[in-house]
């Protein structure tokens, strides 16, 4: 039996009655069924366990990680900047997380998985969206990696589970932010990490052009999303290109631009990634159904009444709490 065979038939449960599933695994590692003492089975499919099988409000995420499926990954782009958000985020080495039992919750498509992964741990990745079959696909060639389709509201693990869980660019995009964030330590041992990021609550983050176009975005399809930024990007992207460039004041000038903008933050990508980024970014920001920054006072009381240790609050990319359970 591998290691991920071994960790998750002692940790996986029955999220609707917290009882201990049955995992079959066939002669290679590939999973077989998952079911309950009552023989309960629930869905298996292209190596994906999915306790979700139904549309929710993280759709537009599937439908975005469907038609993006490496753009954010390292292995693909070539650079370091998941890598790079997900150690700094993280405040851990490489060295700390080999062997180490860890669950990435809002997986998409691996992006933060692939690291872990490639530093030695042993790595679940949760997704309430179909991108958990995109995050399968990605990292299908890593023997320690199982993708499952779940509710971070209710969660198949049972408690002290984890040596470590991440939760790195979802929680402001839950209906309940609070309510979802509070969900994940119980997964988490003793003397483990907890680390969440979420958007950040100030004057420089929400005076932008996202939240007026939000009120409108965030009620349509996201395929009229898609359809409306087809047309705009193209127009408006080349726009905030140029201006972003302007010595000394171009990049604050591009933040008024109704598009992500990544040209002064990501130099390492070439002109075709940053404008493929711009687009995804872009469709991330337009399409959600929720999005809702938080404050250092609100995360760290939030932390704080988890019962978290040595808590930390800090920027990287976003807003990071990183705590000791």
């Amino acid at each position: 039996m591998s290691n991920i065979e071994k960790m998750l038939s002692e940790v996986l449960i029955d999220p609707n009655n917290q009882e201990r599933l049955i995992l079959k695994y066939s002669s290679v590692g590939k999973i077989l069924s998952v079911s309950n003492q009552y023989e309960k089975e629930f869905s298996v499919k292209d190596g994906v366990i999915d306790f979700v099988n139904n549309s929710n409000y993280a759709d537009n995420f599937g439908d975005q990680w469907t038609r993006f499926p490496k753009l954010q990954l390292d292995s693909f782009n070539g650079t370091t900047i998941s890598k790079d958000r997900f150690f700094g985020a993280l405040d851990l080495s490489p060295a700390e997380l080999r062997r180490k039992f860890v669950l990435d919750v809002g997986c998409g498509t691996g992006r933060f998985a692939e690291i872990a992964l490639k530093a030695g741990a042993v790595v679940v990745g949760l997704d309430y969206s179909s991108a958990a079959y995109v995050a399968a696909k990605n990292l299908e060639h890593y023997p320690n990696f199982q993708a499952i389709r779940g509710d971070i509201y209710n969660l198949p693990f049972k408690k002290d589970s984890f040596d470590l869980v991440y939760c790195l660019g979802v929680l402001q995009h839950t209906p309940n932010v609070e309510e979802a964030f509070k969900c994940l330590p119980t997964t988490v041992k003793d003397s483990g990490f907890l680390v969440v990021d979420y958007y950040w609550k100030r004057f420089r983050s929400v005076l932008t052009w996202k939240y007026p176009i939000r009120l409108i975005t965030s009620t349509l399809h996201e395929s009229t999303v898609l359809n409306i930024l087809k047309v705009a990007h193209p127009i408006i992207y080349p726009l905030s290109e140029v201006c972003s460039k302007i010595p000394l004041i171009g990049k604050f000038i591009s933040r008024f631009f109704p598009v992500v903008n990544y040209v002064n933050d990501y130099p390492q990508l070439d002109k075709e990634l940053l404008r493929a980024w711009s687009f995804l970014d872009t469709y991330d920001n337009w399409a959600p159904k929720f999005d809702q920054p938080q404050t250092v006072k609100t995360v760290t009381k939030w932390a704080n009444e988890a019962g978290l240790k040595d808590i930390e609050v800090k920027h990287v990319r976003h807003l990071v709490v990183r705590g000791r359970v």
